[in-house]
């Protein structure tokens, strides 16, 4: 190759300088995107745990009307899925069940916390999860969500 060919594609490409500037603006933008799809993705599974918690209450609902008593504390929420062996012993436990096993997992996994009677709701049950940062407390999307609280749920 001849001195001026190569001066000519020295010219034609890119700087190091240039290609840095350039990935580091790639790598912002990705960033900013995977921020955004992650909070989307922690917003759903909050408003999917509500859901399910709704589904458990009037699971536990139906219970009492079949077996005039909630489940124990002790039997706890797979009383909804499986017929328990302990005492109470229910009356009318449909084949079927109340809910599959599944639903007593909250979307991080964790089986959803429930005692009865309730220390926040007196009268009937508590039922709760520790959200998505696994502990009791927090704030933001790392609220606990809570049946005694209608306005966390909603």
């Amino acid at each position: 190759m001849n001195p001026e060919t190569t001066k000519k594609l020295r010219q034609a490409g890119f700087t190091m300088l240039e290609i840095l500037i350039v990935v580091t603006i790639i790598g912002a933008l990705m960033a900013i995107v995977a921020n955004r799809f992650l909070s989307r993705q922690v917003d759903a599974k909050i408003s999917l745990a509500a859901t399910q918690m709704r589904q458990l209450e009037q699971a536990l609902e139906l219970y009492r009307l079949d077996n005039g008593r909630y489940p124990t504390t002790e039997q706890g929420l797979r009383a909804l899925s499986r017929e328990p062996t302990t005492g109470p012993t229910p009356k009318r436990y449909p084949p079927g069940a109340y809910v599959e096993a599944r639903m007593l997992r909250d979307p991080w996994d964790e089986i959803f916390n429930y005692q009865l009677p309730g220390e926040h709701n007196a009268h009937s049950f508590d039922l709760y999860s520790f959200g998505p940062d696994g502990q009791e407390g927090g704030e933001t999307v790392n609220a606990d969500i809570v049946n005694w609280d209608t306005e966390a749920i909603d």
